[in-house]
């Protein structure tokens, strides 16, 4: 059992560099989170983990204790209705807003494994023939090095790539390679994976048309919340969009972004034209 102490020194930690609630009654997340990474780097308990983690000045153990804590639960079209509002409802508006000859910019944040970023690069190939000379550009983020470079290398268990891939796609998309999937090289070329952390200065990614953000803020408070999603509007194009779980929202943290009426989890900068139903 892990002392009290402990949970709130590892809490207070993880708070500081991720934003991440811990509250007092989770030992047992602890215990199944940080069991694999103490075994991982040679301590014989948990406890041993965290004692050298508060000795340890470079923060490595730290930052890997966060990481472990940090929920990367995701798959290849997760949940189904964002990618149904991506193709449906913004990339129709943004495509005439901007153009055949503009660019749309894509940012998804806390992108884990890159199961969220790819299902869109999958869902933008089998619609470039409408898309004419439209350019599109994905930019994934994550805190996580070790999902960042499991991203980045496209590959995939045979249970990965069952969860919320049809066959079609699996067969257009991706190379079996023994008994892993590997995605195709004109798929991993569309999206440009890149270290971040939600509660830093994001300014340098640049502005984007659309932001998917989801299942990330319900881990905050509500001050970090308003301070992402504050951060969140300044990079986004006067007239684009945000994308969230369906169990977040954006009421009574910002005014920067407004549901968009009968599109649950859409939500557009206040001031954009979100006639989507024209679509």
């Amino acid at each position: 059992m892990i002392k009290q102490d402990d949970i709130t020194f590892v809490a207070a930690e993880a708070f500081k560099r991720s934003g991440l609630v811990l509250s007092a009654d989770k030992g047992y997340l602890l215990e199944s989170r940080l069991a694999p990474l103490a075994r991982a780097e040679g301590f014989p308990s948990i406890e041993a983990l965290i004692g050298a983690a508060r000795r340890d000045r470079s923060d490595r153990l730290l930052w890997g204790i966060t990481e472990a804590l940090a929920t990367h639960e995701t798959f290849f079209f997760r949940d189904n209705t964002p990618f149904d509002l991506f193709k449906q409802d913004i990339l129709p508006v943004l495509s005439r807003a901007r153009g055949s000859s503009g660019k749309i910019r894509i940012w998804c944040a806390a992108c884990s494994s890159g199961q969220e970023p790819y299902s869109l690069a999958m869902l933008l190939e089998e619609e470039r023939a409408r898309l004419g000379g439209l350019r599109v550009e994905i930019v994934a983020t994550d805190m996580a090095p070790r999902v960042l470079e499991k991203a980045k290398a496209g590959v995939y268990t045979q249970f990965e790539v069952q969860r919320g891939l049809a066959i079609q796609r699996l067969v257009q998309h991706f190379e079996q390679t023994g008994d892993q999937w590997r995605i195709k090289p004109n798929i991993r070329q569309m999206v440009n994976f890149q270290k971040q952390n939600l509660l830093e200065n994001f300014a340098g990614l640049g502005s984007f048309d659309v932001v998917f953000c989801r299942n990330v803020l319900i881990y905050f408070d509500a001050d970090t919340k308003r301070q992402v999603l504050s951060r969140i509007a300044r990079q986004s194009a006067e007239d684009g969009f945000l994308v969230m779980g369906a169990a977040e929202t954006v009421v009574g943290l910002s005014r920067d972004f407004q549901p968009v009426e009968g599109r649950r989890g859409l939500y557009g900068r206040a001031n954009a034209q979100l006639n989507t139903r024209a679509a």
